[in-house]
């Protein structure tokens, strides 16, 4: 099994869950508690520009505190190594919903509702469905990537179109196997 060290904690890593523009975030055990840990990359992102991605990831974090998103908690950060340990969100994302042919109506309110609160801070968050987990009945929204707000990247306008099966899912499912 293998491990990785963040702040000379030892993590078992369990399997990868997810890689981002920013990062990999794999699924990670420590005494018995599962958790989230993200080690940044800098592998070229053709539409995103990044600066310093840790010091990112925790100035982000900060925000979406302050702004109330209903988020992980972050548990630990390595700025030396570039790793984070957050809370894991255990359930399906919106993206694996929407795939099966759930619906995911019920959960619209709640993203809503952040979108205000987020343009309330002068913020935006990723809408894009991979990026929010339901437990039980709640939405979190586990990446901590935000932005200075514009109408053109808000909800409404960008996100809400991948909550269902679109043509612009459709292609992004296409372009992602």
């Amino acid at each position: 099994m293998d491990t990785i060290s963040v702040n000379n904690n030892e993590y078992n890593i369990l399997k990868l869950l997810g890689h981002g523009k920013g990062g990999y975030s794999y699924l990670a055990e420590r005494d018995g508690i599962h958790v989230v840990l993200k080690q940044i990359h800098h592998e070229p992102c053709s539409y995103y520009t990044f600066g310093n991605k840790i010091e990112a990831e925790r100035n982000d974090y900060a925000r979406l505190q302050s702004a109330n998103i209903r988020i992980p908690k972050m548990i630990d950060i390595d700025i030396a190594n570039e790793r984070i340990v957050k809370e894991f969100i255990d359930g399906d994302t919106i993206l694996e919903m929407v795939v099966n042919g759930q619906s995911v109506d019920e959960y619209l309110p709640q993203v809503r509702e952040m979108a205000a609160l987020a343009k309330s801070c002068g913020l935006n968050i990723d809408y894009f469905p991979t990026n929010f987990v339901v437990q039980n009945g709640m939405l979190y929204y586990i990446d901590y990537e935000c932005n200075n707000y514009m109408d053109e990247w808000n909800f409404e306008n960008w996100g809400v179109k991948y909550w269902s099966k679109t043509d612009e899912l459709e292609e992004y499912l296409r372009n992602a196997n």
